[in-house]
């Protein structure tokens, strides 16, 4: 009787074993199509490497210099965070997304799964050709560039004499145009906030110091990517879910816009937001339940979700062959077969 029950204790201690590794993982992996495991490695795993965050979003990494490191926002917390490969993280910049020390009414408000939190700092981030990190602010309405000195510029703040609504993602052309996306999302009542100004949420084209609307009929823009050739921008779409492509005019406008994924159908929570592209122009896409990988066809062969909604990502490491996501209030990464595009 004794060695049978010393038996079922260790079965048992092996299944609670078993249970905590399950709540450990960082995710799961769906696979929709056998092409996705020429993307994404049939033994890949998601690993959480931070947490404990407010909201996290706009990653991008930096690898100037070595081993690099990956920027992110902590938009409740208005700041711009730095993680290194040893895990340590750091703020690398303070009052990132608004200059004040009371926001009053500023910035949406949510709940992260832990508490009430306010949506005030910065949001996504990039990096110019000369390695300078430009990011986008909810609080103070605006794009902003971090100088090698330290002192800030403002890149935009208004368009028509009007203040922007919140400057949500951005990304640099190769010839060194900014292309951003502007929708309510840093104002406390959205779209039917008093302190909107501009009568639509617009995508803008900022080049040799002049400000563009390049499209204004889109509801909630956010996320935004070039194809590798740069013949074609991808803008998704939060409120009605759905991911479109431009072409890429030669004055930087774009032109004839097509519907390149509908996500409105799916009952998972999440809306579209941060895009990113590999080297062979697949997608992978923040949508509803996860990120969405999608083929050149717009065919979904995936969808990989975090414990979290992912809300952005970025390609990270030496062989940006890394994938890491900002999700609510967690960080993860996924190792992946194709190397990303980065700034």
């Amino acid at each position: 009787m004794a060695k049978k029950l010393g038996v079922l204790l260790l079965v048992l201690s092996a299944l609670l074993a078993c249970v905590r590794l399950s709540a450990q993982n960082g995710g799961q992996i769906i696979r929709l199509d056998p092409a996705l495991d020429a993307l994404v490695p049939v033994d890949a795993h998601i690993e959480k490497v931070a947490d404990g965050f407010g909201f996290v979003e706009g990653p991008v990494w930096v690898h100037t210099s070595k081993p690099g490191y990956l920027l992110f926002s902590d938009i409740p917390a208005n700041v711009i965070n730095k993680w290194t490969p040893d895990g340590k993280v750091s703020v690398f910049l303070a009052k990132s997304g608004f200059a004040g020390d009371d926001p009053g009414d500023a910035g949406y408000q949510m709940n992260n799964g832990h508490t009430n939190v306010t949506l005030y700092g910065s949001n996504g981030i990039t990096l110019d050709k000369q390695g300078r990190v430009t990011y986008v602010q909810h609080g103070d309405r605006g794009v902003m560039r971090l100088e090698k000195d330290g002192k800030r510029t403002v890149l935009a703040g208004r368009y028509e004499g009007k203040r922007l609504n919140s400057p949500n993602d951005l990304v640099y052309k190769s010839d060194g145009s900014l292309y951003f996306t502007d929708p309510p999302f840093g104002l406390r009542k959205l779209a039917d906030d008093p302190k909107k100004e501009l009568p639509y949420a617009g995508v803008f084209l900022l080049a040799k110091g002049k400000l563009q609307l390049i499209i204004k009929d889109l509801q909630a823009p956010n996320g935004i990517a070039f194809s590798p050739d740069e013949k074609y921008l991808y803008v998704n779409d939060s409120f009605t879910k759905k991911y479109w492509r431009y072409e890429v005019q030669p004055d930087g406008t774009v032109a004839n816009a097509k519907l390149f994924m509908d996500m409105s159908s799916s009952k998972e929570d999440g809306v579209p937001d941060g895009i990113k592209i590999d080297q062979k122009g697949n997608l992978y896409g923040a949508g509803p339940g996860g990120v969405w990988v999608l083929s050149l066809e717009g065919k979904h062969l995936g969808t990989i979700k975090p414990t979290e909604n992912p809300a952005n990502l970025a390609w990270g490491d030496d062989d940006a062959k890394t994938l890491y996501f900002t999700a609510v209030t967690g960080l993860y990464r996924l190792h992946v077969n194709i190397p990303g595009i980065r700034p």
